[in-house]
């Protein structure tokens, strides 16, 4: 693949940002992007603007992406707006290294910005209503709650507040595991407490409080065997990612040797297949065709950022990325291998679960955490030597698993 680069990230503090509209994270994300890039708006040939909630909850639907670049000074140029679920933010970055790759671009941006947090929690939780197919909700809702069957919940372990229909599918997903390879609470639980210890020492996470593993156990049940601390909140916040090829790169006067090299990028949706074939996992299939694109192994990667939705989501993706073998998730989480200092740290940012969840802004912040990473920026966070990472990013439901995954590979220079 040509030579593609990371040249600027930006993204704002994540959380109940209740007296920020999109449009002023969008431009601070932005703002912060070009700086670190060393560009301005004029230097900008494409853009790729992601959101998912938008439409229902700011009622702009059809053209969010031309209004929040045109208000940032973007003119002239092609502006996209990209709608993935989850993984829309990530989408938009896959697109931005294909315009760049295919020479239409030579500077691209990525943004995904969101404003959850809206007075109407029942609009604000009807977000997710449509992650899956609305033609089958019973089907799908049936198809994957089923996935649980076999593990009997204790009593008391069901919510009595509204929540997400997807964390009864996270959860059924969970029991699942547990069935299979013999996965605890305890392990999940040990996920979240090392997320909630590495979001201490980020200074844009949501919720920046240490937590034990016996405190995460002890948080309000959402549906079993998850409680509240293993579960990502409703955020707002946005992020932007500046891509750039080689020619793109002497352009810019912010870049230089802080510029990361994109060694894969890609965005794929599943094949069919069984709960007893996780060989076909979609985020497996997705992960193996990026480490040969880059000519790298699974065992190459020094740093990792996945997709926890609910803590479980890190043991299913370190697993899918080959980082530990189908089933060892669950005991190298409590070992601690997936904690900074450990064999293969993962969401040094401190994950959805403690970052926060604006949809479409999640994917472009995990980059922007990677790429802080790769530079040695990090701080208290920092994984000593990381020169090699991976980001997994996953959106909706379709079938047993993800509608859609992202896999990017990451290299300093």
């Amino acid at each position: 693949m040509e030579k593609i680069y990371v040249a600027g990230v930006g993204m704002t503090p994540f959380g109940r940002l209740l007296d920020k509209s999109i449009y002023d994270m969008a431009g601070v994300a932005v703002h912060l992007a070009l700086t670190d890039a060393g560009c301005a708006p004029a230097d900008v040939d494409a853009v790729f603007y992601a959101s998912a909630t938008t439409g229902q909850l700011q009622g702009q639907h059809s053209i969010p992406g031309p209004i929040a670049m045109r208000r940032l000074g973007f003119a002239g140029i092609p502006v996209y707006t990209v709608e993935n679920a989850c993984a829309s933010g990530s989408s938009a970055f896959n697109l931005a290294v294909q315009a760049v790759k295919a020479g239409t671009a030579d500077v691209a941006l990525a943004v995904g910005a969101e404003k959850m947090n809206v007075a109407d929690r029942a609009k604000m939780f009807g977000v997710f209503d449509s992650g899956w197919d609305v033609s089958t909700v019973t089907q799908n809702k049936d198809t994957l709650v089923a996935l649980g069957e076999g593990v009997i919940p204790p009593p008391a372990t069901v919510s009595d507040r509204p929540y997400s229909v997807f964390m009864d599918v996270y959860a059924a997903i969970c029991r699942n595991h547990m069935k299979r390879y013999g996965t605890t609470q305890r392990q999940i639980a040990a996920v979240a407490a090392k997320n909630h210890g590495h979001s201490v020492h980020n200074p844009l996470a949501q919720y920046r409080d240490a937590c034990t593993i016996d405190q995460v156990l002890a948080s309000p049940p959402i549906t079993y065997p998850l409680t509240m601390m293993m579960c990502s909140p409703i955020s707002d916040g946005a992020a932007a990612v500046v891509v750039c090829n080689e020619d793109g790169l002497t352009r810019l006067k912010g870049a230089g040797g802080r510029a990361i090299k994109v060694l894969a990028s890609l965005v794929r949706v599943g094949v069919e297949r069984t709960s007893d074939e996780p060989e076909k996992i979609i985020s497996h299939l997705a992960a193996r065709q990026a480490y040969e694109l880059a000519g790298i192994a699974p065992s190459d990667v020094d740093v990792a950022e996945v997709h926890d939705a609910s803590a479980m989501g890190e043991i299913l993706n370190a697993e899918s990325l080959m980082l530990v073998p189908f089933g060892e998730g669950g005991p190298a989480a409590e070992r601690g291998d997936f904690t900074i200092g450990g064999r293969i740290p993962i969401n040094p940012s401190g994950g959805l679960e403690s970052k926060g969840h604006p949809i479409a802004a999640t994917g472009l912040a995990q980059i922007h955490e990677l790429v802080t990473q790769l530079r040695g920026e990090a701080g208290l966070r920092q994984v000593e030597g990381a020169r090699i990472a991976a980001h997994e990013n996953g959106g909706g439901l379709y079938g047993i698993e993800e509608a859609v995954v992202a896999v990017n590979l990451f290299a300093r220079q």
